[in-house]
């Protein structure tokens, strides 16, 4: 079959098309053919090896995290899924790979499409939804009343959670340029700041959860809006010794990643506030409860643009550029 590889580490290579070998079907897995898949930064930075510490895929790999596509073949153990089913999924790390033409899958990651998606539009939503969902419904608990925080609310993740949020009763402040501040609102957020005009740090103050997914200078601002107790939950890093427990990490990695989060645990703790880090995980169960959403006209998709899958290196480069609104989808098939 036909993939996009990583050969080799580093910001400047390019992915590979090459012929692979079709994934084999373990008991409990299902092989999908791909219809559409989603890109996400994480793509680029696992292609320039910046997760090689705690992800340590070994070139030449398939790269690619999000999938919808159609069950052609399932293990013998399979009891969720039947050849046919219109599905979709973050695959699992270490088994990702839906820069291709097929991916085998445990049944447990997977989920059925929403109905009232196309594939492509499907393919948009595993990776930033399961995102949102665990940041704000699992490490946030977020509830009805609440404030929440949601940064770069014109991107994948934003769009998304902003979305999310408002279904949970919370009020919304989000950032983004002037150009996109009418799509953020028209998508539930409350208040709005133009990052390109005001500062956020002077605007917001006693809210109970940052959702952070910039640089650690906007971190650092993000927790001082924050009320005492409240939470501060960052995709963006800097992992904290939690996230080292979870990925069983020996003890020399434990140890950088303690030093790594040092800094702002310890603003954190002055401030009398949380800080803990999410690198969010593939969940079939939860992906269903996201289709759920959608299929009730709570969520919407928003798609930015959509590459043929020959111009995969192209939709990296566009997502690289941070201007994206929402995702932006490889049709496959």
């Amino acid at each position: 079959m036909k993939a996009f590889v990583v050969n080799r580490y580093g910001k400047k290579e390019k992915l590979q098309l090459a012929n692979v070998a079709e994934p084999t079907v373990g008991q409990k897995d299902v092989l999908v053919q791909i219809y559409a898949t989603g890109v996400n930064l994480l793509d680029s930075k696992i292609r320039d090896g910046e997760f090689k510490l705690f992800l340590p895929y070994k070139p030449s790999f398939t790269l690619g995290h999000d999938v919808a596509g159609v069950v052609v073949k399932i293990g013998a153990d399979v009891k969720q899924f039947k050849v046919g089913d219109e599905v979709y999924a973050r695959p699992s790390d270490h088994r990702i790979g839906t820069f291709a033409e097929y991916i085998s899958m445990n049944e447990s990651n997977v989920a059925l499409k929403p109905k009232n998606l196309t594939m492509e539009e499907a393919a948009s939503i595993p990776l930033v939804g399961l995102t949102a969902w665990q940041a704000l419904v699992e490490k946030a608990n977020l509830k009805k009343g609440q404030k929440v925080f949601i940064q770069a609310g014109s991107g994948g993740v934003g769009t998304f959670a902003i979305q999310l949020a408002k279904h949970l009763g919370a009020t919304v402040a989000t950032t983004t340029s002037t150009a996109n501040v009418d799509l953020v609102k028209s998508l539930g957020a409350d208040i709005v700041i133009d990052y390109k005009k005001e500062d956020f740090e002077n605007k917001l103050k006693d809210y109970d959860v940052v959702l952070n997914s910039q640089d650690s200078k906007t971190l650092v601002k993000s927790l001082g809006v924050l009320k005492t107790g409240g939470k501060l939950i960052s995709i963006s890093g800097p992992p904290d010794p939690d996230f080292a427990q979870e990925i069983k990490a020996n003890w020399f990695l434990k140890l950088i990643i303690k030093f790594l989060s040092l800094r702002v645990r310890k603003k954190a703790k002055q401030l009398n506030v949380n800080f803990s880090f999410l690198f969010m995980r593939a969940n079939g169960y939860q992906l269903t409860e996201i289709t759920n959403l959608i299929e009730s006209g709570v969520i919407h998709q928003v798609v930015d643009k959509v590459f043929p899958f020959e111009q995969t290196n192209e939709a990296m480069a566009y997502v690289e550029t941070g201007r994206t609104k929402g995702k932006v989808v490889i049709k496959v098939k």
